[in-house]
C-alpha cells in the first residue's frame, strides 16, 4: 500500500470517527448525559405537574378513574415496548436478581420457582400500590387545587425519610409539616374533606411505593420489575376505568391526550430521574424533589387558574421546608403519579 493509500485510509477513519461522534452527540442518552442533574430533576418535576394539569382538564370530559386508566395503560405500553426492544433476539432475557440456578437452566433465572413466585408477588403488590396511588391522587385533583393535593401527598415520602432517621430533630420536621397541612385544610371552601382524604391515601401509597420499589429493584434486573408492576397497575384499574369512562375512552382525541399524560407524568420524569440519580447523591435528589409542591401550585395557577391564598402558600412552604430538612439525612425516591 502506498503513502496515498495510507493517507486515504487515515482520512476515512478520521471521517468515520467524526460521523460516529456526530451521531452519538444527538442520541437521547448523549443529550441527557450532557445536561446537569438538577436540570433533569426540575424538568421531570415540571413534566409531572404539567401532566397532572392536563389530566385535570380532561376530567371535564372523562371521569378521573377513566383518565387513570389512560395514563397507566399508555405508560405500561411504552415500558413494554422498551423492554421487548432491549431484549430482541434473547429468548430468555435476564430478569431475576438474587440466588441463581446452580444446575441447568439459564444463569439469569431465579434459583427456585418459589423465589420466582415471591418476586412476582412483590411486583404485583407494587402494581396494586401504583394503581391505588394514581387513582387516589386523580380523585384528589378533581376536588382540591393541584398544589394543595401534591403538598399533602408529600407526607408519604416525608414519613419514610423520618422513619429512616434516628435524629431527634426530625420530629420537629414532622410537626412543621403537620402545621402546614392543618393550614391547608383550613385554607378555604375550595378545599374539601374528601379531596384531602384522597390525597392522604395517595401519600400512604407513595410511602408504600418507595418501600416496594426498593424491594422490586432487589429482585428484578433493569426495568423488568417496574414494567411488570406497571402492567399489573393497568390491569387492576381497567374495570373501574372502563365503568367510569365508557366508550368515550376510545375516541382518538381522548386516547392521544391520555398517551400524552402517560408520557408527561410517568415515562419522561422516570427517565430523567433515573439519569440524574446516576450522577448525584440521593440526598440532593430528595431535596430537589421537595420543590414539587411549589411547582404544582404554579402549574395549577398558570394552566388551571387555581389561585391560592397567602395562607395556603405559607402552608406549602412549611411542608417544603420540612421535606428539605428531613431528606438531608435520607433519600426519597419516586416514579409518580
Amino acid at each position: 500500500m502506498g503513502l496515498s493509500g495510507g493517507l486515504r485510509l487515515t482520512n476515512e477513519a478520521r471521517h468515520g470517527r467524526a460521523d460516529r461522534a456526530r451521531r452519538t452527540r444527538f442520541t437521547p442518552s448523549a443529550i441527557l448525559g450532557a445536561l446537569p442533574p438538577p436540570a433533569l430533576i426540575l424538568t421531570g418535576i415540571v413534566s409531572v405537574q404539567v401532566g397532572a394539569g392536563l389530566a385535570k382538564e380532561l376530567f371535564t370530559v372523562i371521569p378521573p378513574a377513566g383518565v387513570t386508566l389512560l395514563r397507566l395503560w399508555s405508560s405500561a405500553a411504552v415500558m413494554l415496548v422498551a423492554f421487548v426492544a432491549n431484549n430482541v433476539g434473547n429468548p430468555r432475557p435476564r430478569v431475576w436478581r438474587g440466588p441463581r440456578a446452580t444446575t441447568g437452566g439459564d444463569a439469569g433465572q431465579a434459583g427456585s420457582p418459589r423465589t420466582a413466585w415471591r418476586s412476582l408477588g412483590v411486583a404485583a403488590a407494587f402494581g396494586l400500590t401504583l394503581a391505588t396511588m394514581n387513582f387516589a391522587i386523580y380523585q384528589s385533583f378533581a376536588r382540591i387545587p393541584l398544589g394543595v393535593a401534591v403538598t399533602i401527598e408529600f407526607l408519604g415520602p416525608l414519613g419514610i425519610a423520618v422513619a429512616a432517621s434516628r435524629r431527634l430533630v426530625d420530629l420537629g420536621w414532622v410537626v412543621l409539616a403537620a402545621g402546614g397541612v392543618v393550614l391547608l385544610t383550613r385554607g378555604g371552601g375550595h378545599v374539601t374533606a374528601t379531596g384531602v382524604i384522597f390525597a392522604l391515601v395517595a401519600a400512604a401509597c407513595w410511602a408504600a411505593y418507595i418501600l416496594l420499589s426498593a424491594a422490586t429493584g432487589r429482585r428484578f434486573k433493569g426495568s423488568a420489575g417496574l414494567t411488570a408492576a406497571m402492567v399489573v397497575a393497568a390491569i387492576v384499574i381497567t374495570p373501574v376505568g372502563l365503568a367510569a369512562g365508557g366508550t368515550a375512552l376510545f375516541r382518538p382525541g381522548i386516547l392521544a391526550i391520555g398517551v400524552g399524560i402517560g408520557l408527561l407524568s410517568s415515562v419522561i420524569p422516570y427517565s430523567l430521574e433515573l439519569e440524574a440519580l446516576r450522577r448525584m447523591p440521593p440526598r440532593v435528589f430528595g431535596i430537589l424533589m421537595s420543590l414539587e409542591p411549589a411547582v404544582a401550585a404554579l402549574v395549577g395557577l398558570v394552566l388551571l387558574g387555581q389561585v391560592l391564598s397567602a395562607t395556603e402558600w405559607i402552608a406549602i412552604g412549611l411542608v417544603m421546608v420540612a421535606c428539605v430538612g428531613a431528606t438531608r439525612g435520607a433519600s426519597v425516591g419516586r416514579l409518580e403519579a
